[in-house]
């Protein structure tokens, strides 16, 4: 199974062109289904069907992973089989039965746009540091970028005239993302400014520098949100994909059509965005009496009494 692992994961990288976390996510999860099945003596393909899912399951209910987890590693599992198919390795496949746990719907965690200029003040401007980080939570906030497609913009993508920057998102497909006229000037600044002392006589074409003047990594990105989140007094756990929910929420909130909203963050289907269709409750009442004929009628009556 060894070679057939190795095989599968240079399939991911090479004819997949699956991104780095992505590899080093099932390949965590297929190591521990693999560490599982020498446990049980178990050797060959042949010998693993639906019982033996079905005991890797309780296996990992016992160790107290969460739905969540339990379905991310059977999702690893299925794509291994599925390559097993595609191969003509197997015939058939042991998951064909076995389903994943029901996943609890749960709504993402947004930031408030009082939370997010809060956040987007911390920075200490008079350093290269924190005008690349201004520009980079701006960026973040204004475009819906996934952090891998942050950090791996390179100079030549970037048109700060038409602010619009060309990005490789998931299954390297391409797109145009588009940012306002403050994250333009705060990607101007850091530029003009803060980039070159970060990059000193260092050569790169990497957009977002780390101190030594290469190019910063996602956990990097992660530390600098902490921090700030921290300055800035925010009572929420703060990660960078909250940033691109919280550009959808806002978004939407604005009355944005869900399509536009799906084709700016490179979703493949429709049912990716939808789950950002939930509004605020102050939302939901504008749009009430701004819609609803007999609300209106009365909400303008109650205007009338109150200024009386």
């Amino acid at each position: 199974m060894k070679r057939l692992f190795d095989k599968y994961i240079s399939y991911l990288e090479v004819e997949r062109n699956a991104s780095p976390y992505t590899v080093r996510n099932y390949t965590t999860d297929l190591l521990g289904f693999f560490q599982f099945l020498r446990a049980k003596e178990i050797g060959s393909l042949e010998e693993i069907d639906k019982h033996v899912m079905r005991d890797y399951l309780s296996h990992l209910m016992e160790q107290g992973f969460v739905k969540a987890s339990i379905a991310r590693k059977l999702s690893a599992i299925r794509s291994f089989y599925r390559y097993l198919l595609r191969e003509r390795i197997i015939s058939t496949s042991p998951l064909a039965t076995t389903s994943s746990p029901k996943l609890d719907k749960r709504l993402p965690s947004f930031l408030t746009i009082e939370e997010v200029e809060k956040l987007l003040e911390a920075p200490d401007l008079s350093t290269p540091q924190g005008q690349r980080d201004r520009a980079l939570i701006e960026l973040l906030y204004a475009s819906g970028l996934r952090v891998s497609e942050l950090v791996n913009i390179n100079l030549k993508q970037v048109n700060l005239d038409s602010r619009e920057i060309r990005v490789r998102g998931k299954g390297s497909k391409e797109r145009m993302v588009l940012m306002g006229k403050p994250a333009a000037k705060a990607l101007q600044t850091y530029l003009s400014q803060g980039r070159p002392k970060l990059i000193g006589k260092k050569e790169t074409s990497a957009l977002f520098l780390n101190r030594y003047g290469e190019r910063l990594i996602e956990r990097r990105v992660q530390r600098i949100l902490e921090k700030y989140a921290s300055l800035a007094g925010i009572d929420k756990r703060i990660y960078p994909h909250i940033l691109r929910h919280t550009f959808a929420t806002h978004l939407l909130d604005g009355g944005a059509d869900l399509r536009v909203v799906q084709e700016l963050l490179g979703h493949a289907n429709l049912t990716s965005t939808q789950i950002y269709t939930h509004v605020t409750q102050s939302q939901v009442k504008k749009v009430y009496l701004s819609a609803h004929p007999l609300a209106r009628e009365r909400n303008s009556e109650l205007d009338d009494n109150l200024q009386a």
